[in-house]
């Protein structure tokens, strides 16, 4: 039998494009409802994201050979290195309490709140992936400043997520990646307009069209 050999070309990732953060809707801000507020929160102030998964892969060794390998993938480490980032927005992950003058009380024992984190890869070709991270919590922030100097000098701050699992399979990350069976008329805009779950949110999204609501409508 002649085996056919299919030569492959993927497109090269270019550049990280825009950010989003929709927070859980939940009397409960320890818990994973599922239900989201009405608000996506669109910053394009990106100069990094890195996304480390941590699991286990145990070898199950039978009549004197490996069986099997059990993997398991407990939680996603995901490191934005930003610009700048929205103080009420980091307040809120911090679960920082506001009182209303203005003051903002943090590093108490507080619950921080769950919300789904998205961003956009750009591709070569034009091409894009777009991730909803749908059950993420803030782990850890950074605050540096320096001095200023003769010229303007980047001051960024880095952001860490555990982005944890969301339905009963376990996942994680929920994608769409345009050079691979991604659906026709989809655009940016319309998969971030409310953190996606499964195949039934994308397909009412996708039924809605030019009619479905993006960022910015009432």
């Amino acid at each position: 039998m002649t085996k056919t050999t299919q030569t492959k070309r993927p497109p090269v990732k270019e550049t990280v494009g825009a950010q989003y953060v929709c927070f859980v809707d939940s009397e409960d801000q320890n818990e994973f409802t599922g239900t989201y507020e009405d608000v996506v929160e669109k910053t394009e102030t990106v100069k990094k994201v890195s996304v480390s998964e941590n699991g286990d892969s145990t070898p199950v060794r039978a009549s004197g050979k490996t069986y099997m390998n059990a993997s398991s993938t407990s939680s996603t480490e995901i490191s934005v290195e930003v610009v700048s980032f929205p103080s009420e927005t980091i307040a809120r992950m911090r679960g920082d309490k506001v009182t209303e003058t203005g003051l903002i009380l943090s590093g108490g024992n507080r619950t921080r709140p769950r919300f789904a984190y998205g961003k956009t890869v750009q591709l070569h070709g034009g091409l894009r992936r777009f991730d909803w991270y749908p059950n993420c919590q803030l782990s850890a922030n950074t605050d540096d400043i320096e001095t200023s100097d003769t010229s303007f000098k980047e001051q960024n701050d880095t952001l860490t997520f555990s982005a944890m699992p969301f339905n009963d399979a376990g996942d994680i990350v929920v994608s769409i990646k345009e050079d691979y069976k991604a659906p026709e008329g989809l655009t940016e805009e319309m998969f971030f307009n409310a953190p996606i779950l499964d195949e039934d949110d994308l397909k009412k999204i996708l039924a809605g069209g030019a009619d479905a609501p993006v960022e910015g409508d009432a």
